[in-house]
């Protein structure tokens, strides 16, 4: 039976530790620590614990079918070696592109868009194994700690790079290839809000090695981002570029002299 305006609590994980899973998986993928050896020996134990939180929450929904929450759990964790090389292919893309980053390090505990790609790269696993709640979850989070909105279902190659990151908004089919770089404000997004598109591709395809620059907005799920192409700031497109493009809306920049400026001041902030 429906009870509108109420949510039911069982088969609904708690919010809480899913936010504690995150930042444990984030800390054994990158632990800070000042005896490695030491670590490498609760390294197995750490591995452990995470087994046991991840069956916890895996528990807490309903899986879709009779999947095999077992299978789930082994998957997922065979998968963390192969999505921490693609993590650090990530940061060393941002080490290598951006003046202000001065180490590794700095990267990995200060970067806010290597933040949002760490924690979907791992979502978007348990998205594909059809864990329903979670991987949601998860990417919220990260949204409310970075300004960056990147849905679980976006598949993103590597390396990528989000450089300030505020107001990146990414959709569920997207789909983004690899060395690509985007800034703060870009929507990768769908034309139009249907339910009844939601089993359809609604959102852009970014080709390999493309630059995204600041507020631009790309629309539709026919859109394809040509790759080796510059898409320049505040543009707006709902359309396919070909490879090797350089977009860009064309605007014009007035400057006066003061002395001589005789329109009246006369507007309202």
């Amino acid at each position: 039976m429906q009870y509108p305006g109420y949510i039911l609590s069982n088969h609904l994980p708690a919010v809480k530790a899913i936010h504690a899973f995150t930042e444990e998986l984030i800390n054994y993928l990158f632990p800070v620590t000042d005896d490695p050896e030491m670590f490498l020996e609760h390294h197995e134990s750490e591995l452990y614990k995470l087994t046991e939180h991840f069956a916890a929450l895996l528990n807490s929904v309903d899986t879709p079918g009779k999947l095999d929450k077992e299978s789930i759990s082994s998957k997922f964790f065979a998968s963390l070696g192969s999505v921490k090389d693609l993590l650090i292919k990530d940061a060393q893309l941002i080490l290598d592109f951006d003046p202000a980053a001065s180490s590794f390090e700095e990267v990995i505990l200060t970067y806010p868009g290597f933040y949002a790609i760490l924690v979907h790269r791992l979502a978007h696993i348990m998205y594909l194994a059809k864990i329903p709640l979670i991987p949601r979850f998860m990417s919220e989070y990260a949204h409310s700690k970075t300004g960056i909105d990147i849905n679980p279902g976006a598949t993103i190659g590597s390396p990528f790079f989000i450089d300030h990151g505020t107001g990146v908004v990414i959709g569920e089919t997207a789909v983004i290839g690899n060395n690509v770089k985007i800034y703060q404000g870009v929507t990768l997004g769908a034309i139009a809000v249907r339910k009844d598109d939601a089993l359809t591709k609604r959102h852009p395809t970014i080709e390999d090695n493309v630059i995204i620059y600041a507020g631009s907005t790309i629309l539709g799920g026919n859109t394809t981002i040509g790759h080796d192409s510059i898409i320049g700031g505040n543009t707006w497109l709902t359309q396919s570029v070909p490879p090797f493009s350089v977009v860009y809306h064309k605007n014009q920049t007035i400057v006066n002299d003061r002395k001589d400026y005789e329109e009246p001041l006369n507007f309202i902030i």
